[in-house]
């Protein structure tokens, strides 16, 4: 039986334990972390008008698992409290801007040019979870790292990491927004941080303004039909033609709205050495990567996010950077070597790609 004592000193050690929370946090890598409560909010019908508009393409899954996604206490019952944490991914040093005018070369996006991130943020989390629960135990814990249906932007929000801007990502006023987030679902009944409240986007729109394919449909309106991360990770088959030039070299993802927003002066270079570009993969020509078999693909993504969009996507998002690439030789020879690929997808952005250098 619990006496009023015990009851005092449980409270006591939750709020010690709170306090700690972002010291161990720091510890453990991570660049923040705070409290909050199981609760999405609006959130969640944003997401559901989202889904009814038909935005997300053939992404699914967004509108599977019913409220799990934006109510945790249906995804995990008895949750409590949600710990949010982020992480920096910013290589260093890095020019990602420089890497999108020099066309003869892939782009990809920042998060995937070193190990997937999953991984190294779960297995961090499980730790800090351990520390929380050697102070205060007899609750439940439950790790997640972009592994399970939760709207992590919403709760990291919610729990005072940032506010969500126009781009729809979570942003920092001292680091951007280049960074992983992560979450524990608790039973323990923490101190809650105070939410993120202040927008400070104000009346900038060089992220809506400035997208190559125009996917914004206003501010933190997405149709992810037209996002080039979409169109090179999520989509399956081909690439609507329309879109094909707005793409240039980007190959695999893409980090246009948050490179032009203001608040990226403020982001920090990561600290992880796995972040770190591997395989050349943030300095290496198209025609390089187009000229990988199979097994060399699956040899030097692995561990990497860029698997997602599978061998054929890697050949079909190549072939339409080498289409928006210069007419050097190198280029035009990459694409004529695939010209008669298995592939009837890869074949067909190859001979897009081969119009446009004015070979038929």
């Amino acid at each position: 039986m619990t006496t009023t004592s015990d009851a005092t000193n449980t409270a006591d050690a939750l709020t010690s334990v709170a306090s700690d929370i972002r010291a161990w946090a720091t510890e453990l890598g991570f660049s923040d972390a705070g409290i909050t409560h199981p609760d999405t909010g609006i959130h969640g019908q944003h997401l559901q008008d989202w889904l009814a508009a038909g935005y997300q393409g053939e992404m699914e899954y967004m509108g599977h698992h019913g409220d799990k996604r934006y109510t945790p206490k249906s995804l995990v019952p008895g949750t409590a409290r949600v710990i949010s944490v982020r992480m920096d991914y910013m290589p260093t040093p890095d020019s990602p801007k420089e890497a999108l005018t020099n066309r003869e070369n892939a782009y990809v996006t920042r998060y995937a040019l070193g190990r997937d991130y999953h991984k190294l943020i779960r297995k961090r989390l499980a730790t800090l979870a351990k520390r929380i629960d050697d102070a205060v135990s007899g609750y439940d814990y439950r790790a997640f790292v972009d592994s399970a249906p939760v709207l992590e932007r919403a709760l990291a929000q919610r729990a005072g990491l940032g506010w969500i801007g126009k781009n729809n990502m979570l942003i920092h006023p001292k680091s951007g927004s280049f960074f992983f987030l992560g979450e524990i679902f608790t039973s323990a009944p923490l101190p809650l941080d105070a939410p993120f409240e202040t927008d400070h986007c104000g009346s900038c729109s060089a992220c809506l303004d400035l997208c190559p394919t125009d996917a914004f449909v206003g501010p933190h309106k997405l149709d992810a039909r037209r996002c080039i991360s979409y169109l090179t990770i999520e989509l399956r088959g081909s690439i609507p033609e329309e879109l094909r030039a707005p793409m240039g070299n980007r190959v695999f993802g893409c980090d246009d709205c948050q490179l032009v927003c203001p608040w990226q002066k403020f982001s920090k270079p990561t600290k992880e050495d796995d972040f770190h570009p591997r395989h050349g993969l943030d300095n290496t020509s198209l025609a390089e990567l187009f000229m990988w078999t199979e097994e060399q693909f699956l040899k030097r993504t692995e561990g990497s996010a860029i698997r997602r969009t599978g061998y054929e996507g890697w050949l079909r998002n190549i072939a339409v950077g080498l289409g928006n690439a210069p007419s050097t030789i190198p280029v035009i020879e990459a694409l004529r070597k695939r010209a008669d690929h298995p592939s009837e997808m890869v074949r067909e952005h190859v001979q897009w790609a081969l119009r446009r250098h004015g070979i038929q």
